[in-house]
C-alpha cells in the first residue's frame, strides 16, 4: 500500500479554502468518490475538518491495527495535535506537495490533480491543477 496524499478543502467567503491533510489513497476513483457519497453539505464537511489532518476517511482498522468499524482515521487520535489549515488562496492551499486536492464549493466537490515544480532544496516552486474526473462509483475491484 502507498499513500497518496491529497487534501481536502471547503471553499469559504471569498478566496478562502478551509482544508486538512488526508494520507491514503486520495485518487479520485477512491476519495473522490467516497467524499461525493458521503460529505454533500457545508456542515458535513465542516465537521470532517474540523477533526484535524486524516490518515484515511474510511478505515477499518484502528491504530493499533485492529479491525474495527469503518471511522475517519484522524492523526489526533493518536495524540498528534493538527488543525485545519486555513488558506487565503488557491496559491497557498495547492502548492504544499499533494498529489490531489479536492474543493467542496457552489453544492459539489471539484478534484484536482497537481503536479509541482521544485527548487534545488526540493521546496515546491509553482504548480499545475487539472481538475480532473471524480467517478460516479469506485471501481469493481475496490467495491467488494
Amino acid at each position: 500500500i502507498m499513500a497518496t496524499r491529497s487534501r481536502i478543502g471547503l471553499r469559504l467567503a471569498g478566496d478562502a479554502i478551509l482544508s486538512v491533510y488526508h494520507h491514503w489513497d486520495g485518487y479520485p476513483k477512491w476519495l473522490g468518490v467516497h467524499l461525493v457519497k458521503n460529505y454533500t453539505t457545508k456542515d458535513q464537511i465542516a465537521e470532517l475538518l474540523d477533526g484535524g489532518d486524516i490518515s484515511c476517511i474510511d478505515s477499518d482498522t484502528n491504530w493499533d491495527r485492529q479491525e474495527c468499524e469503518p471511522h475517519v482515521q484522524y492523526y489526533n487520535d493518536r495524540g498528534e495535535k493538527t488543525e485545519p489549515r486555513l488558506d487565503l488562496n488557491d496559491y497557498d492551499f495547492f502548492i504544499n506537495n499533494e498529489e490531489y486536492a479536492y474543493i467542496f464549493e457552489d453544492g459539489k466537490w471539484t478534484c484536482y490533480d497537481l503536479s509541482h515544480k521544485y527548487d534545488d532544496d526540493y521546496n515546491p516552486t509553482s504548480y499545475i491543477a487539472e481538475p480532473v474526473e471524480i467517478p460516479s462509483d469506485y471501481p469493481k475491484e475496490l467495491a467488494a
